[in-house]
């Protein structure tokens, strides 16, 4: 398929991803018709002018019909998500929604959408095949058996296959990425639903301008992950979404590190060395993650390249910019 022209929803239009996906999307040519979101539309993360933004809680099957009306594709991105604290804190409000996906999904078939796309998550993978640092890069197979994050990674997983048996029943076409740890400017960066990159950001930050020159770090910081940069991320959203890929594909960076590591590199961006305390028992997650990226690399010829070094001194700019824009309130 080519998306170009084509008439475009975005579910979870006000987060993160969805506002970055927005621009993205009218950029090449998509044209985006309505933009929707459950929370008010000044705390969107970024409103594009020239699309119709929708209030509306999607977990409600009316507004989801609504959502859905005149729609050639859907991306559905809604979802009540955070980071680690806040999704082990918060496993049945995770699994609520699953309302949106079915719901989203019902819409999309009855209003003769062409193609449904679902962001899934690395949370679906086998927690056994996540116990060491040291992880093996994780393949699409590795989802099964499953054994997924609890509450946040059952919904992603169960909605999944929502997603492969409408394409199986009905006939309408659905493309699933599961996304790694996606991270940069005009993301979450306080409140305890942000992700590591920003938190790291945020804290390095406070230290720096605080003078104590101190970090917490949850966890004992040995344990590892990979991050994808936002532009990475909408364009294989796109690349993803016009392919003829059929099952769920990683879509994140292959570049490991400790969260130390990622400490590192925020700790040089802001030339500052901090005295770091370990809160071991705070929320932290598998003990490693990373994606293998041989599928997308075979069906696309590419994967997400953006160095980390390079998405974090922007993510690290927009939150000092951020931060002292508060100070100054």
């Amino acid at each position: 398929m080519n998306l170009k022209g084509k008439a475009a929803v975005v579910c979870g239009g006000g987060g993160f991803i969805g506002g970055y996906l927005v621009k993205s999307l009218l950029a090449n040519g998509v044209n985006v018709i309505r933009s929707v979101d459950v929370k008010p539309l000044d705390q969107w993360y970024q409103v594009t002018p020239g699309v119709e933004n929708v209030v509306a809680d999607l977990k409600d099957k009316d507004s989801c019909y609504r959502a859905a009306d005149g729609a050639e594709v859907v991306f559905q991105l809604a979802a009540d998500m955070g980071g680690m604290g806040f999704i082990e804190s918060n496993k049945a409000l995770c699994m609520l929604s699953v309302l949106i996906n079915t719901h989203m999904l019902l819409a999309a078939r009855d209003s003769g959408v062409e193609r449904f796309f679902y962001s899934s998550s690395a949370c679906v993978y086998n927690g056994e095949k996540q116990k060491d640092a040291c992880v093996i890069p994780l393949k699409e197979a590795d989802a099964y058996p499953a054994l997924p994050e609890d509450g946040y990674g059952w919904e992603k997983l169960f909605s999944e296959r929502m997603c492969r048996h409408f394409e199986e029943d009905f006939g309408m076409q659905c493309r699933v990425a599961r996304y790694h740890n996606v991270y940069g400017p005009f993301g979450t960066w306080t409140g305890g639903r942000e992700k590591a990159p920003a938190a790291i950001c945020r804290k390095v930050l406070e230290a720096k301008l605080s003078g104590r020159h101190e970090i917490e770090i949850w966890g004992d910081g040995h344990q590892t992950r990979s991050f994808m940069y936002i532009d990475d991320c909408t364009k294989g959203t796109l690349a993803i979404m016009e392919s003829e890929i059929h099952e769920p594909l990683n879509l994140g960076s292959n570049q490991l590190v400790t969260i130390n590591q990622l400490v590192d590199i925020v700790e040089n961006i802001a030339g500052v060395k901090l005295k770091r305390r370990y809160k071991v028992d705070a929320p932290k997650g598998v003990n490693g993650r990373n994606s293998d990226n041989t599928r997308i690399l075979e069906h696309l010829g590419w994967e997400p390249s953006i160095r980390l070094r390079d998405g974090l001194e922007k993510t690290y700019e927009w939150i000092q910019k951020e931060m002292l824009t508060l100070a100054h309130v």
